[in-house]
């Protein structure tokens, strides 16, 4: 019988995390999966993302609103070159100045509407706040929006805080979505109702209980992904990747896999999830796309694993449920 490990503290953030799960009940359940109703449209999958979006003005348009109305102190505070370092680092807290520190009640509110601009829906936004908490943040002025580059021309809009970090860049750089890679959690245990994201551990979960025991063998990895910058860069196109490819699985569990592509790209806008699905067609399409359960030496039956991963060409998602959620995405054509 395995040892139960009592996962205590985030080993990035120093979070102390219950190591018990919450076994959600179906009702909380189908409110957290919400946001994972919307279906997939590109090379074979079906539908469209999410619902639409009928927002008056896009991200883009409200981010130009934004930083044309800053006065010089404003934009040296949160403006700065686009080819800073800055621009593409993963963040945990507010980068720079914080919201409350530098922006006006106006600016807050536009700062706001980008972020509900860039979310799928009301959900997806719930999902991006963590229930308007922010999590560690506490608070949206807590957080920091930043903005590199140009509006003329190349630019990325940033903002950062307790387990986030996301992008919008107008599509104004040709490669990769979102604008660069992409950093979500939230505090509650992965495998507990509680963490807004079980929704997406759940769908995973369902995927591994599909398959037969050859391809779990597959499946399985010994070891660790490791977390951060590191743990997403794009491995050589001759290089093996881990787990087993979706082109090995039969019709359901391909389903199955869809679903979890279609949940993690829920929260965000219809037209980031529709670049993201371009892009793995351009790449071979999600047969390429290689699924993996990480497995420690020990382990609690209730919470198998620690971490999970979606790779394909160009494409890393990598999920990490315990003892916290911690989500670290990158995803390119130019790979």
């Amino acid at each position: 019988m395995s040892k139960k490990i009592v996962r205590r503290a985030c080993p990035e953030c120093g979070d102390t995390v219950p190591a018990e799960p919450v076994d959600p009940s179906r009702r909380d359940f189908l409110r957290l999966t919400g946001a994972g109703a919307a279906s997939l449209a590109v090379a074979g999958v079906p539908s469209a993302f999410g619902k639409t979006e009928k927002r008056s003005k896009t991200a883009e348009d409200l981010i130009k609103e934004l930083y044309t109305d800053l006065n010089e102190d404003q934009k040296k505070a949160v403006i700065g070159p686009y080819e800073s370092d800055a621009r593409l680092k993963i963040y945990n807290s507010a980068l720079g100045k914080k919201i409350g520190d530098v922006y006006t009640k106006t600016q807050k509110e536009l700062v706001e509407r980008i972020l509900r601009a860039i979310s799928a829906d009301e959900d997806g936004f719930r999902q991006i706040s963590r229930g308007g908490t922010w999590d560690a943040s506490k608070s949206f002025e807590n957080c920091g929006a930043n903005l590199f580059g140009d509006l003329s021309g190349k630019y990325t809009w940033v903002f950062s805080g307790h387990h986030l970090t996301i992008r919008c860049d107008g599509n104004s750089v040709d490669g990769p979505a979102f604008g660069g890679p992409l950093y979500y959690g939230h505090s509650p245990n992965g495998y507990s109702s509680k963490n807004l994201f079980y929704y997406q551990t759940k769908s995973v979960l369902s995927v591994f209980d599909a398959l037969s025991e050859a391809q779990r063998k597959q499946a399985v990895v010994k070891g660790s992904p490791g977390e951060g910058a590191g743990s997403i860069k794009f491995r050589k196109s001759e290089e093996a990747k881990p787990g087993i490819a979706s082109a090995e699985l039969n019709a359901d569990q391909k389903a199955l896999v869809e679903k979890v592509m279609r949940d993690v790209l829920a929260p965000y806008r219809k037209s980031d999830a529709e670049e993201v699905m371009q892009i793995i067609k351009g790449q071979g399409g999600m047969d390429k796309v290689h699924l993996a359960f990480y497995q420690e030496d020990e382990a609690d039956p209730k919470q198998p694993w620690a971490f999970w991963r979606l790779e394909g060409p160009g494409f890393v998602w990598n999920y990490r449920v315990l003892p916290h959620v911690h989500t670290f995405v990158n995803i390119s054509s130019k790979a």
